[in-house]
């Protein structure tokens, strides 16, 4: 994408890092296990400020309004929810599949709230940001559409997966400002065509390459040695195909999105995503886990600061608008259940 006369380039920067961040981590960490996990929705809110409030674009940052004693009260439902199941599948399997089955139902409507929840508590420049998106067309791309690829084997993954971003994105809103996105399912399925073209091009190398090295291994020991070996070589060959999938998501998605005529744009390299990638996995490994809060800041850093947003006029321009109080019981269900709802 190349920036059009008049547009101004205002990067993304980020101000975290790794030592404050591990102050935060510790104590964070140390009173949810004091308090059986009761602290972690203050934990998650003192971290969301922190990094958020670390985000800086032209000149202003962001912050992060979330409700700590909403988000327990999320979780706690959630937690409900998941005893009832595991209750059930000790004594009632069929009840079990019952409640599964409700979950499943239910899904979508925790993720269209967790939606709704995290723009909700999230502004800029004293602008609120909010999703504008409404119940139905969640099931539709959290449920409906999923189902497809029960029939395509899979075949309908990058058609789903566009249609739930391109909703995510067309939805949101800052103040009385619209976000939009043009990437077709045609670059969709480029994308996950170049994916499986390299990365299952290389796992049928690799399996080649076992196949070819040496005879069939004639002890137990030879062969504990070259299973080892073919997962040494596949973890290997994940931890590149992996970022470069990252990196050609991340440039699709924002290279597509725009803010009223401001765009998006992203420069990520996927060269330097590997290198960060490998390095935290060997420095956490390394450390036992206490690299991990370090780790994390290197890796938002470099995607973060991989963004710009190119201004076109002036952000001033955009004015707020009024909503009622959004509750945190979907964004507990949705991190229960780990769904990635991230733009």
């Amino acid at each position: 994408m190349e920036q059009v006369q008049g547009e101004q380039a205002q990067r993304l920067r980020f101000h975290a890092t790794g030592g404050e961040y591990f102050r935060i981590w510790i104590v964070n960490l140390l009173l949810t296990i004091v308090t059986l996990g009761i602290y972690s929705a203050w934990a998650k809110v003192r971290r969301n400020q922190y990094f958020y409030s670390s985000t800086e674009l032209a000149g202003s940052s962001f912050e992060y309004h979330g409700n700590p004693v909403a988000i327990l009260k999320g979780r706690i439902v959630a937690t409900v929810i998941f005893g009832v199941y595991m209750a059930a599948s000790a004594w009632a399997p069929l009840a079990a599949v019952a409640v599964a089955l409700g979950m499943g139902a239910a899904s979508p409507w925790f993720m269209w709230k967790s939606l709704q929840f995290r723009l909700h508590n999230t502004s800029y420049r004293g602008i609120r940001f909010r999703f504008a998106g409404d119940v139905r067309d969640a099931y539709t791309n959290y449920l409906v559409r999923p189902l497809m690829n029960g029939v395509t084997l899979g075949l309908a993954t990058p058609f789903i997966h566009q249609r739930a971003k391109a909703w995510q994105h067309n939805e949101s809103r800052y103040g009385k400002a619209r976000f939009s996105f043009d990437a077709s399912v045609a670059d969709f399925y480029k994308l996950y065509g170049g994916l499986l073209l390299i990365g299952g091009g290389g796992i049928v190398a690799l399996f080649w390459f076992m196949m070819k090295r040496t005879p069939a291994p004639a002890s137990s020991a030879e062969a504990a040695g070259e299973s080892g070996l073919f997962l040494l070589l596949f973890y290997a060959w994940f931890f590149v195909v992996y970022p470069l999938f990252m990196n050609m998501l991340q440039k699709l998605i924002w290279n597509h999105t725009s803010l009223e005529q401001h765009r998006f744009q992203s420069d990520m390299r996927w060269s330097r995503l590997v290198f960060i990638t490998i390095t935290n996995y060997l420095a956490v490994i390394c450390t036992l886990g206490l690299f991990l809060p370090f780790a994390h800041v290197r890796a938002m850093r470099y995607r973060l600061e991989s963004m710009s947003l190119l201004v076109d006029g002036s952000l001033d321009d955009i004015t707020a608008v009024a909503e009622d109080e959004v509750g945190a019981a979907g964004e507990g269900m949705a991190e229960f259940m780990d769904f990635d709802l991230s733009l």
